[in-house]
């Protein structure tokens, strides 16, 4: 029997819906981890833990040849991921969470995708369309709904903390229009692993210059473990291919739309796990971050549309006229 076919969009927007799941589940499991370990060292045991898990999944599942970086650009892959997407993204945002509110960092690192345009326009001549800069602009406003930060909560937290955030997100931005920009001719998994690898090592060494007080990790209690492997696995281990993967296919500018689908993703896990109350603007910023969305894919969805039009009319031909009533 043969394999259905997939078409390419309809995979990619599923791993899209998956990867925000999976990403904005995440927020809970971190929590409970900071609450036992320094947060560097926190995000670097998060990648020694993913890399192990993925390096021993691709030594089993793949050739080695294909494993293995060969060319320039797979090597100058590596090391953008594992210096922006990896130890940047992850060290300033740890540290920025830190110092300031939840709601503000939320609405700073969703400037991500507004950052991820001009990186595109710079190195990668990319230009956006106007209808998706409205419509990267109209899912930021959603994604502010639904945190509904206040004068005060964006008052009180500390500048400097609001300014690691923008930068952690201004290092995803740059981070994934760079990994583009490269060109690395290795599978998105294999490259995802090594450069989990080198992003650990750096945000250990990181952690040891900021001299944080690190526990004896057999002292952990047990929620504080399955915290680190809860985050490790399928939000790290997991959902970074995944990642990696829609920028080498989508782009940089549609893959780092994520970060407004997260907090979407976050808000209905805390409602279902955690008994978090659901407020009835979540409702309508989901809605208008669907119409961002829209905005930006519009011509993927008109093509859609036309697609099925074409179907039901062909079907509609097809079917088979009644007969005409008998005289007799």
């Amino acid at each position: 029997m043969s394999r259905l076919a997939v078409p390419p969009h309809y995979r990619d927007a599923a791993l899209f819906v998956l990867l925000a799941a999976l990403f904005g589940g995440s927020f809970a499991a971190i929590k409970t981890g900071l609450a036992a370990l320094p947060p560097l060292f926190f995000a670097a045991l998060r990648f020694d833990v993913a890399a192990v898990a993925l390096l021993a999944y691709v030594a089993v599942t793949r050739d080695r040849e294909t494993w293995l970086p060969h060319t320039r650009g797979d090597y100058l892959g590596i090391a953008v991921a594992a210096a922006l997407l990896i130890a940047a993204n992850n060290a300033l945002l740890f540290l920025g969470q830190g110092s300031t509110t939840t709601a503000a960092a939320s609405v700073m690192y969703g400037l991500n995708p507004i950052l991820a345009p001009l990186f595109a326009w710079w190195l990668l001549k990319q230009r956006l369309a106007p209808l998706g800069a409205l419509g990267i602009a109209v899912a930021l406003g959603g994604v502010v709904i639904i945190v509904q930060p206040s004068p005060e909560s964006l008052a009180g937290g500390s500048a400097l903390g609001q300014l690691l955030v923008l930068g952690a997100a201004a290092a995803v931005a740059l981070g994934s229009v760079g990994l583009q920009w490269v060109e690395p001719r290795m599978d998105s998994v294999p490259l995802t692993t090594w450069a989990m690898a080198g992003g650990a090592v750096l945000l250990h060494l990181t952690s040891l210059g900021a001299g944080e007080a690190v526990p004896p990790l057999v002292s952990l209690a047990p929620a504080a473990v399955l915290s680190v492997l809860a985050v490790a696995i399928p939000s790290t281990a997991i959902a970074y291919p995944i990642y990696f993967g829609l920028i080498g296919r989508v782009g940089p500018v549609r893959a780092n739309l994520v970060a407004y689908a997260v907090p979407v993703f976050a808000t209905l896990l805390g409602w279902l796990l955690l008994g978090e109350v659901l407020s009835p603007w979540t409702a309508v910023g989901f809605l208008v971050v669907v119409a961002g969305f829209a905005l930006v894919e519009r011509a993927v969805i008109r093509e859609e549309w036309l697609r099925l039009r074409r179907r039901f009319a062909a079907s509609e031909a097809d079917r088979p006229t009644a007969d005409p009533p008998c005289d007799d």
